[in-house]
């Protein structure tokens, strides 16, 4: 398998299976982190879950309402915050060698879609 490395306006996501320690990457204009796999895995399926429940909750909220729902496994923690259809998402490494990132609202749409088929290929 090859290296996959998706992008676009103000992020980006990487796979490369080969690698020793770091198989993952995320990133924005200006910053990106290498991942662990685990890190990778968790980064994914806890950014879907709060995707999915910040839309979820859209017919909750009254016009104009922000909310911000953040979840975490023991090695990253994730924060969507903002419109259902339009928020930012962080996250903060928990373990190791720490280190967070952020990303806007008009990255947001194109970075859940790319975190959903990263490793499909």
């Amino acid at each position: 398998m090859e290296r996959i490395v998706k992008s676009g306006a103000g992020w980006c996501l990487g796979w490369n299976p080969e690698a020793p320690e770091f198989q993952g990457l995320v990133g924005g204009d200006d910053w990106s982190i290498e991942l662990t796999a685990r890190e990778l895995d968790d980064f994914c399926r806890l950014l879907d879950q709060l995707s999915k429940t910040i839309n979820q909750m859209a017919d909750e909220l009254m016009d104009g309402e922000r909310i911000a729902c953040e979840t975490e496994s023991d090695l990253l923690w994730m924060q969507v915050e903002g419109f259902p259809e339009s928020y930012t998402v962080q996250f903060i490494l928990n373990q190791g060698r720490r280190g967070e990132g952020k990303w806007s609202v008009e990255a947001v749409p194109s970075l859940v879609q790319a975190a959903e088929i990263l490793k499909i290929f």
